[in-house]
């Protein structure tokens, strides 16, 4: 991993506690830039943070927010900026699921998942935005990255919400491109399958209880055997590198681009 690839990136990532985040918190420092974790559990997002500096890469502070609120949003650039000087990359990782059949659906689930992984996305992308242009012009590019999911693109049975959620991601990410051209921001994505985090880990249990599934860890097998090209999920690891080149000088080119890191599940 070269330990310059990313220096002079001051990076905010929501959802950065555990999981992606905190994944592509740590790949990011050990690449030179600084982070800023930014998480509802504060405490977690702090002791990631500590790791990271304990480390001796980049800086990594932390600061507690809850991703649907704008005043949190605006907060978190500002301890970004406040931090490192300035803010060039935003990584909008925040997320969650909770699997319903079709007609279970109920406005609870509706607003709980559509608030956390879209409207928080467009919120944060906004906020780090109005920032960036407020810094005014820069020799490259200043980034905006939404992770999606196969559920971008694929239809799931299970988790209509998560799916319209996440098709909510991929048109966040091609009108952003659009919209924020003009001000030298491109904003790309990428959309990861099956991803062993404390997420897949609560929804593997989740699809046993709504009856989807029969046991726990039959989700996993049943996607790998049906559904994956590379026949294995994928664990936090194997997204820091494409996270990695978006965050990078490497992506300059790129806007309006959603990137599948699922094991080729979009291909079948």
């Amino acid at each position: 991993m070269d330990p310059n690839r990313l220096k002079g990136k001051h990076i905010l990532i929501t959802g950065a506690a555990r999981g992606m985040g905190a994944a592509n918190a740590e790949a990011f420092a050990a690449q030179g830039a600084n982070v800023c974790l930014g998480d509802l559990d504060g405490d977690e997002a702090q002791a990631m943070a500590d790791k990271i500096n304990a480390a001796g890469n980049g800086k990594a502070i932390a600061v507690k927010m809850d991703v649907t609120k704008r005043e949190d949003n605006r907060n978190a650039v500002g301890v970004t900026v406040d931090a490192f000087g300035s803010i060039n990359v935003g990584l909008f990782n925040a997320g969650l699921n909770k699997p319903r059949f079709f007609m279970d659906i109920d406005e609870d689930n509706w607003d709980m998942i559509m608030n956390v992984n879209t409207k928080a996305m467009w919120l944060g992308m906004q906020e780090t935005a109005r920032q960036m242009i407020a810094q005014g012009p820069q020799e490259k590019p200043y980034k905006l990255i939404n992770v999606g999911s196969i559920a971008s693109r694929k239809p799931l049975v299970d988790v209509t919400v998560y799916c319209t959620s996440k098709y909510g991601c991929l048109a966040l990410t091609e009108c952003g491109a659009l919209g924020l051209a003009e001000h030298n921001i491109t904003v790309n994505g990428y959309a990861p399958g099956v991803v062993v985090t404390p997420l897949w880990e609560q929804l593997d249990k989740d699809l046993v209880e709504i009856g989807f599934k029969e046991r726990e860890g039959q989700a996993y097998d049943d996607i790998v055997e049906n559904n994956l090209v590379i026949k294995r999920v994928s664990y936090p690891k194997d997204i820091i590198g494409t996270a990695s080149f978006l965050a990078s000088d490497d992506s300059d080119y790129m806007t309006g681009q959603m990137i599948s890191i699922d094991g080729g599940w979009v291909t079948k």
